[in-house]
């Protein structure tokens, strides 16, 4: 029988028993339906985390040196302590760090604080995230400006009172107002506005548009007393490989500034992405795997229920069986049939699954704080698993059909 022959055949039983159809569909759909969902809101929350969050709080080929991890998971105690007791990153440790860099590497001094804010048009209102730097911030971060300009190198130089502030900040301070050229208190200092950045939105639930940033040598640096203790300092690579090298010229740089002996550990860190999201890593995979083995179980189930449902077509179908094979069907064409019969079923189940995981992983990303990105390779798989699936569960049914005696079959009612 020709292949598409036989594919026709399996479309035809499936509109015709329905309701048989159904119960030998649900099992394959279901567990395909929890893995495409499943796969595709780990996918999201990957991307999210690897290119929003990490892009935006660390930077492309960059990393911040600090006294201590900013991203930390399952610190104890006694952790904590020992960060506290480390040496503080100080001006002079980053005007080190930038003459000890190559002419194309790019620096950036960061301090940031809490605080409130005012202006004439708007008082009190959510706390704003004041940020002290150094003009290749922008840059580094890629902080794109909605209108305006960021500030210069001589205007951090003289410490000038202008400040680029975020999309929220316009809004709720300068209502139905261009901020430019007007004045903002943070805290107690006033600022006059030169730029508002484009809209940067939330990272797990934090607003990045509740930002202002003001030249490191302004009164910011004294409202975040980063002539104490730095946030940090931003180093961004030119190049992908180039970024090994300066990492390890600040290490080195660091080490010899804190005069750490060969056997002794770092006490400061220099976090990028990858260290920074190590530990995500690993809970990506462990996602994976139980989004894939979980939905294992259930096609077992389902390919049980296909072998009963083949079990029972073989059964019902006997005298036809006989009629094809004294037709002149070899034992070959009647399990060709009923594979293709049994592969197409799982299939069709497995496509219906892969358009209910879609949609239910949308469903979760609109009714919920959590991201979905359909992986293609996941529709593939699914696809593939559904045909496979199929596949093995028809193999017993169709070998016992294709053994069937033609006289006896023909005999059977």
């Amino acid at each position: 029988m020709p292949f598409l022959e036989a594919i026709r055949l399996a479309l035809g039983t499936i509109r015709v028993q329905k309701l048989k159809s159904f119960f030998t569909l649900i099992g394959v759909t279901i567990s395909v339906m929890f893995l495409i969902a499943v796969v595709s809101i780990v996918q999201g929350m990957s991307r999210y985390v690897e290119e929003d969050f990490a892009g935006k709080f660390l930077g492309v080929n960059t990393f911040n040196l600090r006294r201590f991890p900013d991203i930390q998971n399952d610190v104890t105690e006694a952790q904590w302590r020992q960060w506290q007791r480390r040496p503080r990153i100080t001006i002079d440790d980053a005007m080190a760090v930038r003459e000890a860099l190559p002419t194309d590497a790019r620096w950036a001094m960061h301090d940031l604080m809490w605080t409130d804010a005012g202006s004439a048009y708007a008082q009190g209102g959510p706390q704003i995230l004041a940020e002290a730097a150094t003009p290749e911030f922008f840059l580094i971060k890629d902080l794109a400006l909605a209108q305006g300009r960021p500030f210069n190198e001589q205007e951090d130089a003289v410490g000038s009172p202008v400040i680029v502030i975020g999309q929220e900040v316009a809004e709720r301070y300068f209502p139905n107002l261009d901020p430019i050229g007007r004045e903002i208190r943070v805290h107690k200092f006033p600022f006059t506005v030169i730029g508002v950045l484009e809209k940067q939105g939330t990272v797990f639930g934090l607003s990045l548009d509740r930002q202002v940033i003001a030249p490191f040598h302004s009164e910011m640096s004294r409202l975040t007393h980063a002539r104490n203790n730095l946030y940090g300092v931003a180093v961004q690579a030119p190049t992908p490989g180039a970024f090994n090298g300066l990492h390890e010229i600040v290490r080195e740089l660091m080490r010899k500034r804190h005069k750490l002996r060969p056997a002794q550990e770092d006490d400061f860190v220099l976090e990028s992405s990858e260290s920074a999201l190590g530990e995500w890593q690993t809970i990506k995979k462990y996602m994976v795997l139980a989004g894939t083995v979980l939905p294992a179980i259930g096609l077992v189930v389902g390919a049980i229920v296909i072998m009963n449902i083949m079990l029972v077509a073989v059964a019902e179908r006997t005298r036809e069986i006989g009629i094809r094979k004294s037709l002149g069907a070899r034992r070959r064409d009647i399990l060709a049939q009923f594979l293709v019969e049994s592969a197409t079923l799982s299939s069709v189940g497995a496509l219906i699954g892969v358009g209910l995981g879609i949609a239910l992983s949308q469903l979760v990303a609109a009714l919920s704080p959590l991201p979905a990105a359909v992986a293609p390779w996941s529709i593939a798989l699914a696809v593939a698993i559904g045909a496979g699936v199929g596949v093995v569960a028809g193999a017993y049914p169709a070998s016992r059909a294709a053994r069937l005696d033609p006289i006896l079959a023909m005999r059977s009612e």
